[in-house]
């Protein structure tokens, strides 16, 4: 039998806020939407759908404080376009000490860090794409 991680929790002070950006970021649906927990998840019958965890939201009193010890990871295919759309839904790019890297170190309105890669080298999103479009769920 499979373990599968059910869903990735993430402290909030507004989950809402967060939750709604993320859902746009992502092109996600939000399925729960009243404090304390938020839910955002793939959209049906996605190849995300059941595959990918979902992401919650849980309002706590506290604020964030340090870097994240996770974060995640998003490979759009053109890393310039992507990181200019997630500024318009509210990320800001910062500083954790990165230097001079190939990736773009965001956060989320909560000060969520995340990174923006360049995209994969044509010849792994080739065999990136053949996977994906040839995954069919049970």
């Amino acid at each position: 039998m499979g373990l599968r991680i059910g869903a990735l929790i993430i402290d909030s002070r507004d989950p809402g806020r967060v939750a709604r950006f993320w859902a746009e970021a992502l092109d996600w649906v939000i399925t729960r939407d009243e404090d304390p927990e938020w839910v955002v998840e793939p959209r049906e019958g996605t190849r995300d759908d059941c595959v990918v965890a979902d992401l919650l939201f849980i309002k706590v009193p506290e604020l964030k404080a340090g870097k994240n010890r996770l974060h995640f990871d998003l490979r759009p295919e053109h890393q310039a376009v992507e990181v200019a759309r997630l500024e318009k839904l509210g990320a800001t790019r910062v500083d954790i000490g990165q230097g001079d890297q190939p990736w773009v170190v965001m956060a989320d309105p909560e000060g969520n860090e995340f990174c923006v890669q360049d995209a994969h080298a044509p010849q792994v999103r080739a065999e990136w794409l053949r996977r994906h479009e040839a995954f069919r769920p049970a």
